[in-house]
């Protein structure tokens, strides 16, 4: 992989996540899963352009990205979890945010 087609690259694996969370709703696993593949673009990312810069600063980054990334990884699971013992099921249009 040449260094002038990462940006395109990263771009596109983000962007590609995005598509796939606006348009396969249905289930929470796959919202989450989009979410993830968006979180480890943007990761990898980070990674890359802290090697590139070759200093120590930027290093910490990916670091700090990646703990978010597992953070919100367990709290979507827990999510998850919970909505399927309480309405047994994970769709998302079964959900209603409006309902008390």
């Amino acid at each position: 992989m040449t260094l002038a087609h990462e940006p395109w690259l990263f771009s596109t694996t983000f962007f590609l996540g995005l598509l796939g969370l606006s348009f396969h709703r249905t289930h929470l696993l796959s919202a989450l899963l989009c979410i993830e593949g968006m979180m480890l673009s943007i990761f990898i990312g980070l990674g890359l352009w802290a090697i590139k810069l070759s200093s120590t600063s930027p290093m910490m980054l990916p670091v700090i990205m990646l703990t978010m990334s597992a953070c919100e990884a367990g709290l979507g699971l827990a999510l998850m979890i919970a909505t399927a013992r309480s309405y047994g099921t994970d769709n998302l249009n079964t959900l209603n945010l409006l309902q008390c």
